[in-house]
């Protein structure tokens, strides 16, 4: 069985471990961990923003950030943004993905949240249908701007 607890710092390895281990992530989680660990510290401080990790037998299996966002739109629903979605390669076909997204669930609807959101890359296409099986929508498009 997982069980998911918010991520501790000395997780943080294991975490960059699972954004790297993918094709996508090999070419962008390249920086020194001492960059990775500046930013959990910073998010730790963030009222809102949480980084949640899935332990399977000791072993960090799966991640993903979530956090709350306050807004008017939409008679001024709260929103969960869920980010950074990952379960370790060897443990996929396994229903951790699932646990994982109702876990991201139950604290969104703890946090007052009416609204889930969450993007993708386009060449996801196994993560597109495995978002669309638990019921998202693709219903916006969605941009980027690197500002470096």
């Amino acid at each position: 069985m997982t069980r998911f607890r918010e991520a501790r710092r000395e997780d943080v390895a294991a975490i960059v471990a699972l954004l790297a281990d993918d094709e996508l992530g090999r070419a962008r989680e390249t920086g020194p961990i001492a960059a990775y660990l500046a930013a959990f510290d910073a998010m730790a401080r963030e009222a809102g923003n949480r980084l949640v990790v899935g332990e399977r037998e000791g072993r960090i299996v799966a991640s993903y950030q979530i956090s709350f966002l306050t807004g008017l739109s939409l008679r001024a629903t709260r929103r969960a943004q869920i980010e950074s979605v990952r379960v370790a390669a060897d443990q996929r076909g396994r229903g951790i993905g699932h646990a994982l997204m109702a876990d991201a669930e139950a604290r969104a609807r703890a946090a007052g949240c009416g609204l889930m959101q969450l993007t993708t890359q386009k060449s996801r296409t196994r993560a597109r249908r495995f978002y669309e099986s638990l019921g998202f929508v693709p219903s916006h498009v969605g941009y980027k701007r690197r500002l470096d």
